[in-house]
């Protein structure tokens, strides 16, 4: 029996943008909220000091982003841009599809830099899979809820 996680994947642009905020986090947020707790602690009993109580949650949300921000830079695979060589879609993948709503152009990222409104779907998600290894010309058929649909790849990038 296979434990292990699935591979997790993150571009460079969001392997960057991770770095900045992790930076962001702990020169920034992390002495903020360190200074709060101080002035809380100051304000006397801490078992109904609601300010208190408030930065120390703040605190964990922080730490608990802090750590996930690490654990993703550490185990993710940094996968590079698409090059004009590659002929299959992969995650960092800029594909164009055609269905019945029209083309769409979406680029293949790992979960965590997931933004349909921008264009940026997961590899984890439905369309993300059935992308995946294809080539253009490729159709696909996706199970949505209301029923099935068809996609052609048109070009990818």
């Amino acid at each position: 029996m296979d434990n292990s996680l699935p591979q997790k994947y993150i571009t460079q642009e969001g392997q960057k943008k991770a770095e900045e905020e992790l930076v962001r986090l702990k020169d920034e947020k992390r002495p903020s909220i360190a200074k709060k707790i101080a002035a809380a602690k100051e304000l006397g009993d801490l078992s109904e000091n609601a300010e208190y109580a408030d930065a120390k949650d703040e605190q964990a949300f922080l730490e608990a982003r802090i750590l996930e921000l690490t654990n993703l830079l550490k185990f993710a695979e940094v996968v590079p841009g698409q090059t004009s060589g590659n002929e299959a879609v992969t995650v960092g993948s800029k594909v164009t599809i055609d269905g019945e709503n029209g083309q769409r152009t979406y680029t293949i990222v790992g979960f965590n830099e997931a933004n349909p409104a921008a264009g940026k779907i997961s590899n984890a998600s439905p369309l993300g899979q059935a992308l995946l290894g294809r080539k253009a010309g490729d159709t696909i058929s996706l199970q949505v809820p209301s029923g099935s649909r068809q996609f052609t790849i048109l070009e990818i990038n």
